[in-house]
C-alpha cells in the first residue's frame, strides 16, 4: 500500500491462508465499477485439515464481467502429479459462491489461476536440465514439463492458456543466490511457479446469434517473466502483465457524489449524491471522506451512515449529513466515497476537491447559515 497508493492504486480486498496471500489493487478510476467482492479458501493439506496447501480466491465483477483470481499451492515432489491434479479438482469443487448466477469458480468470465503449482520436469537427468538452462534451450525442457504434458489429454486444463516459458526454471535455488540447489538432495530445477488464465467460451467466440457482439472481453498477455534478482526464497518470483479490452456493461457508476459548495473546517456538511434507478441501498451503506491518496477501501478520515444521516431524498437527489468532528484541521485535498454493503465495495467516488482551513469570523459564519450545504 505504501508503494502503490501514491500511484493511484487502492487495495480493494485481500485473503490469507497461512502462507497463501492474495492481494488485489485497483486504479482509482476503476474502483466504482467493481462490485460483488467475495473471498474464499480451500484447505487441502493433511486431507483438508491444514492450510499449508490449498487455494485462496478473490472474485468480483468489473464493468459487469465476472472475474476470479485463484492462488494455489499444490503438493510438491516429482511423483505427486496425481495428487496435484486431485487437489486442484478439489479446490475447484469446493470454491462455491453465494451467487445464483455464478455458483462455481468455473462460471466466471475470466479465471486467473496461479501460484506454486509444483509441476516438475520428468525423465531428464539433472545434468541435462542444467546444461539446457545454461544454453537457454528451454524448449527442450518444455516437452517434459508435467503441466504441458497433462494439458495434451486433460479437457479441463486444455481450456487454460499460458504464455511461453522463455525464462529459466524458478525452483529450487540456494537462499541469497542465483545458484540452483546445491544441498545433498540436489533437486532438479522446474517451472513450479506459473500463471494461467481461462476465458469463458462465449467470450472467446466473441459472437452472438444476432450477429452483433453485446459482450466483448479480450485479454492479451504482454509479458511473462521471472525475476532472478530476488534471493530471499528458494523460488524466484514470476509476474505476468495483461492488457484487457472490453465493452463495458455499465455505462456509469451506481452512485455519483457531488461535493458542492465550499468545504471549510470545522463546520458540519451535507453531501449530495445521485444513484442509478436499479441501485438498491442498504442500512449499512456509508459515505466516507478520504485524503486523495487512498491506501484501502476503509482508509477514511471520517464517515457517515447513509440511512441514519439522511437529510433529504427527492427527485433523484439525496443528501447526507456529515459531522465535522473527524475533519482534519489543516485542510487539504480530499474525495468522497460511497460504500455499498450489498455490492461489497465502493460504488461511487467523487473528483478530488479542497477542504480549506477555517478562516471565517463569527459574522461570516452567520451570513453563511442560509447555504443549504452548510449547517
Amino acid at each position: 500500500m505504501d508503494m502503490l497508493s501514491p500511484l493511484g492504486y487502492i487495495k480493494v480486498t485481500s485473503i490469507r491462508m497461512q502462507g497463501l496471500l492474495l492481494l488485489v489493487f485497483v486504479k482509482r478510476q476503476h474502483v466504482p465499477f467493481i462490485s460483488g467482492i467475495y473471498t474464499n479458501y480451500t484447505r487441502t493439506g493433511l486431507c483438508g485439515y491444514w492450510g499449508n496447501k490449498g487455494g485462496v480466491a478473490v472474485c468480483f465483477r468489473i464493468y459487469g464481467y465476472a472475474v476470479c483470481f485463484l492462488n494455489c499451492h499444490l503438493p510438491p515432489h516429482l511423483s505427486n502429479i496425481d495428487q496435484r491434479l486431485s487437489d486442484f479438482d478439489r479446490i475447484l469443487e469446493m470454491q462455491n459462491f453465494e451467487k445464483e448466477d455464478i455458483p462455481n469458480i468455473l462460471d466466471h468470465d475470466l479465471l486467473l489461476w496461479f501460484g506454486d503449482l509444483n509441476f516438475r520436469i520428468e525423465d531428464y537427468g539433472l545434468c541435462f536440465i542444467q546444461e539446457s538452462i545454461n544454453n537457454e534451450h528451454y524448449s527442450d525442457l518444455w516437452k517434459k514439463d508435467q503441466l504441458n504434458m497433462i494439458k495434451k489429454t486433460d479437457s479441463l486444463l486444455q481450456q487454460f492458456q499460458e504464455g511461453p516459458l522463455l525464462f529459466q526454471p524458478t525452483y529450487k535455488f540456494d537462499i541469497d543466490s542465483e545458484k540452483y540447489d546445491s544441498s545433498e538432495k540436489k533437486r532438479k530445477p522446474a517451472w513450479t511457479d506459473r500463471i494461467l488464465w481461462r476465458l469463458k467460451r462465449e467470450l472467446l467466440n466473441n459472437s452472438v446469434d444476432s450477429g452483433e457482439c453485446e459482450r466483448f472481453f479480450s485479454m492479451i498477455l504482454k509479458s511473462y517473466q521471472s525475476h532472478m534478482k530476488y534471493k530471499i526464497s528458494d523460488h524466484k518470483p514470476v509476474t505476468a502483465t495483461f492488457e484487457l479490452e472490453l465493452k463495458s456493461l455499465l455505462l456509469s457508476p451506481p452512485i455519483t457524489l457531488i461535493p458542492e459548495g465550499q468545504w471549510i473546517t470545522p463546520y458540519d456538511l451535507v453531501v449530495s449524491y445521485n444513484r442509478s434507478p436499479d441501485f438498491i441501498s442498504s442500512a449499512w451503506d456509508w459515505i466516507g471522506l478520504h485524503k486523495v491518496v487512498i491506501r484501502h477501501l476503509k482508509d477514511y478520515v471520517t464517515y457517515a451512515w447513509v440511512k441514519d444521516n439522511m437529510v433529504s431524498s427527492n427527485e433523484g437527489l439525496h443528501q447526507v449529513y456529515i459531522n465535522a468532528s473527524g475533519f482534519p484541521e489543516e485542510g487539504g485535498e480530499f474525495l468522497l466515497s460511497y460504500y455499498s454493503n450489498n455490492l461489497q465495495g465502493i460504488v461511487g467516488l467523487s473528483e478530488p476537491f479542497q477542504i480549506s482551513r477555517n478562516v471565517l469570523t463569527p459574522e461570516d459564519w452567520r451570513e453563511r447559515k442560509g447555504d443549504p450545504l452548510m449547517y
